[in-house]
């Protein structure tokens, strides 16, 4: 039992809900009980409560700024640190890696908590059931049951993208947590994607009972990355033809405002974390702490309320790829994704160029909010703008590829992406071409590049230089970890009946 409490570690913060509606259900963390006590289960109006504080932990722990900086390492593209303590990152971007540095830990332990409320969710939902009588409340508790297993599987997949290999925890009283194949976590993952589509409503999450919510369709887009990471290109294609037949999606017009306030909810997301300072200058904030702030420069505007904002300047993009996407004639979607220093953005914010010559002098564009946008006096970086995690763009590349995988035509889904970002259109689409566009369109995003070039086996080419070989497509597991269960050192279970099976 170490060992689960080791990694398990529930919050206690309880933050007094508002009445901003358009995350209403995002700001209670659940009591660190398991199975809650002291609730009134009879009590069916409360029962999205348990789903609000699955939420809340996808806010406190997904979005730690060193998971961050590490999920979007390695890949080639982005630079990797600020050289001062954390110098264990910038050695990811050569591969080499540290299994006693505390970010692994970090990185594996927030994402099992995220797993363990999710678990106790489903437990408490269950107790509501007992005592639902009507056929409206008995849909409600499906339709919440589908969007906490879509979150939790969300957590599955973010450790799969990491680790490779990890441990299904069934159940948060279990003491053995061996690890199993990936193969068999993502039959997991899919059997709880699976429930969501079929009891969580097909609609946009901006259009769910609770605006902003996973909905059907975001445990669908989720299927379909997990699909291509398998090869299983024929599903991948079913999961996004329904999205996309659905017709309720569509890529925001506007690709520099689709990442500020303007595009937060937009018909094209599909997953989102919400953030809100309630549009009030203190006092009562949702946030994701310092997610935006630990990787972007230090921006200025003399005429706006708040007028400078400074980050810590830990990740930008490298020279390479930034000359890469210039010389393929972006223009679009490099004003938006280049913040580059000593220049002045389209919303008229000066960017300070970096101090070191061996630091990075091109940032993340996607993590910056213009100061115009943010409310004075708060001046923390990116405050207070959602956190994008799965995009329609994503759903039509995918969905591009698989059909030409399958020897059908991708253009139409392929060219969509393209319009938008003011590219012109290209006929007879490969494969190559739709991974090239995969690359510019979702850079900076949540490891897609370094999983494209993982699962196609591009990596070992493409990434040879930095150090890269397949034995080191994942992080090692934390010696934190695997130093209290020793179980983490033995070979994965390779069904998922073992893994279920575990006590």
């Amino acid at each position: 039992m170490k060992f689960i409490k080791n990694i398990f570690v529930a919050s206690t913060a309880v933050l007094a809900m508002s009445a901003f509606t358009a995350c209403d259900y995002l700001d209670i963390e659940p009591e660190n009980k398991v199975p809650e006590e002291n609730v009134d289960f009879t009590k069916i109006e409360n029962m999205y409560e348990p789903v609000s504080g699955c939420y809340a932990k996808i806010r406190t722990s997904n979005m730690h700024w060193v998971i961050n900086l590490m999920t979007n390492t390695r890949d080639g593209d982005i630079w990797s640190g600020r050289v001062d303590d954390q110098g264990e990152i910038v050695n990811l971007d050569k591969y080499v890696y540290n299994a006693s540095f505390w970010g692994l830990n970090e990185m594996w332990s927030q994402y099992y908590n995220i797993i363990r409320v999710c678990n106790a969710a489903i437990q408490s939902l269950d107790s509501y059931a007992e005592n639902i009588t009507s056929d409206t409340d008995m849909k409600k508790y499906l339709s919440y049951s589908g969007e906490v297993r879509t979150l939790r599987a969300l957590a599955y997949y973010r450790l799969t993208q990491m680790f490779g290999d990890v441990s299904i925890m069934h159940s948060n009283t279990q003491s053995s947590l061996r690890r199993s194949t990936r193969e068999v976590v993502y039959e997991y993952i899919l059997t709880d994607l699976e429930f969501a589509m079929t009891n969580t409503p097909k609609v946009r999450p901006n259009q769910m009972e609770h605006v902003g919510a996973a909905s059907g369709f975001t445990a669908e887009a989720l299927a379909a990355k997990v699909c291509m990471d398998k090869g299983d290109y024929q599903k991948a294609l079913e999961y996004t033809n329904e999205i996309i037949t659905s017709n309720l999606f569509e890529l925001y017009p506007d690709y520099y405002q689709l990442f500020k306030l303007p595009g937060r909810l937009c018909n094209e997301s599909l997953l989102e974390c919400q953030v809100t300072d309630f549009g009030i200058g203190d006092g009562d904030y949702v946030g994701v702490d310092q997610f935006f702030n630990c990787c972007g420069p230090k921006i200025t505007n003399s005429t706006t309320a708040v007028t400078s904002a400074s980050g810590w300047n830990f990740m930008g993009y490298k020279a390479s790829f930034v000359k890469w996407a210039e010389d393929r004639g972006e223009t679009v979607r490099a004003t938006t994704t280049f913040l580059k220093g000593g220049e002045t953005t389209p919303s008229g914010d000066f960017v300070q160029a970096a101090g070191n010559p061996s630091n990075t002098n091109c940032w993340n564009g996607k993590y910056y909010l213009p100061l115009e946008q943010m409310t004075a006096p708060r001046n923390t970086y990116g405050s207070p703008n959602n956190v994008r995690i799965l995009r329609y763009a994503d759903v039509l590349l995918m969905n591009a590829e698989a059909k030409v995988r399958l020897g059908q035509n991708g253009d139409a889904p392929f060219n969509k992406v393209r319009t938008r970002a003011q590219m012109p259109t290209l006929s007879g689409v490969t494969v190559d071409q739709i991974l090239d566009e995969r690359r510019m369109e979702l850079c900076g995003e949540w490891a897609n590049r370094l999983t494209d070039l993982i699962r196609t086996g591009k990596a070992a080419t493409v990434l040879a230089s930095q150090g890269y070989t397949p034995e080191k497509a994942y992080f090692p597991v934390p010696s934190s970890q695997s130093d209290v269960s020793t179980e983490l050192k033995l070979e994965p279970l390779t069904t998922l009946e073992e893994a279920l099976g575990q006590q």
